[in-house]
């Protein structure tokens, strides 16, 4: 599934009016960010094609043993037979995001997940205003991991937990397959949070970033 197929034109612009209207008071500008993969996870389908080319040698020795009639006794047919298995293997792998995410470590996924949430604050500029008051919810499907970032004028004076408390909203909501409550709920604790921190929207405000979500 492709990220942009995953919101309807009237939900963007519900999430374009939760940014809009929790900016509304504060002086930070709020940034939501979505991609569809944040690795490529090569490694993956080179795992998939070892371990699918080795059952089906597997197999091979089992049916020689216990069922010679269907049994591949030809050395060269079985190496081929083994390397279109494994390539094979690598292929699914390659198309299939669940067989992929089974050849990679939680490591792995959260390592690349936070590079690509990192890149994705320098792309989108979130660091770009006068104060230092960006945040960007950023969430990666198939990892299905969220990560809030605030840039240092916010940070220094906001604690984790309450980043924290906002990804596991938004990770309930996805499993209810209610995303865009998720993240209008996420975007609008956003705002309450900087209001009761005293980040107050200014006479001399203007809205730095756009309010719509970015799709990576």
């Amino acid at each position: 599934m492709s990220i942009k197929s995953r919101f309807s034109t009237e939900e963007l612009e519900r999430i374009k009016a939760a940014v809009h209207k929790a900016e509304d008071k504060i002086s930070g500008e709020i940034v939501p960010v979505f991609v569809e993969k944040s690795g490529f996870y090569s490694i993956a389908n080179y795992r998939a094609g070892i371990v699918f080319g080795s059952l089906f040698f597997m197999l091979i020795i089992l049916a020689d043993r216990y069922y010679p009639s269907v049994a591949i006794y030809d050395p060269l047919k079985i190496f081929l037979a083994v390397l279109i298995i494994g390539v094979a293997g690598a292929f699914v792998s390659h198309f299939v995001n669940a067989v992929q995410k089974l050849f990679v470590s939680q490591e792995h996924l959260d390592r690349a997940t936070r590079q690509r949430a990192e890149s994705s604050f320098m792309r989108e500029e979130v660091f770009n205003t006068r104060f230092r008051t960006g945040i960007m919810i950023f969430i990666s499907f198939f990892e299905r991991e969220v990560i809030v970032m605030a840039d240092r004028g916010i940070s220094k004076v906001v604690e984790q937990k309450e980043w924290d408390n906002i990804v596991k909203g938004i990770i309930e909501n996805n499993r209810k397959d209610k995303v865009v409550d998720g993240i209008e709920a996420a975007i609008l604790r956003c705002g309450e949070i900087l209001l009761e921190k005293g980040f107050i929207k200014r006479a001399d405000d203007v809205n730095e970033l756009r309010d719509d979500l970015r799709i990576e």
